[in-house]
């Protein structure tokens, strides 16, 4: 009975941790996007500022967004943004409950188009 229990039991252990894991991980996938979203939703204002200012508002709210979180391991970027559209990408380091494992990075982004005002066309007829 000991000796089957000294077998099994490791292997279950190890189910249980896997299963965190895998829990931890899709956790920190989801708080990434939601603050790449957030960011996005920042950066695409209409306003008087200039695309830079807007790109920088996009990473400070993805950034504060991650910090209420309690998320210590992250990047921020908007590279890939342009005059039209607003890109912000989050990368964030997952903890590991798994020996023996590298803590997976996980990458989400967020892209939409930039508010813009477009006066309206006027048709002589």
């Amino acid at each position: 009975m000991s000796l089957s229990l000294a077998i099994v039991f490791p292997v279950v252990l190890l189910l249980v941790l896997a299963v965190a894991q895998t829990g931890l991980w899709w956790y920190h996938r989801q708080l990434a996007l939601t603050a790449a979203r957030e960011g996005v939703d920042a950066g695409r204002m209409q306003g008087g500022r200039s695309d830079e200012q807007k790109n920088e508002a996009a990473r400070r709210q993805a950034e504060d967004f991650l910090q209420r979180q309690g998320s210590a391991e992250h990047r921020v970027v908007t590279d890939g943004s342009s005059p039209v559209l607003i890109r912000v990408t989050v990368e964030v380091k997952a903890p590991v409950i798994v020996p023996f494992i590298a803590r997976p990075t996980v990458t989400q982004f967020a892209e939409s188009p930039r508010e813009r005002f477009v006066p309206p066309v006027v048709v002589n007829p």
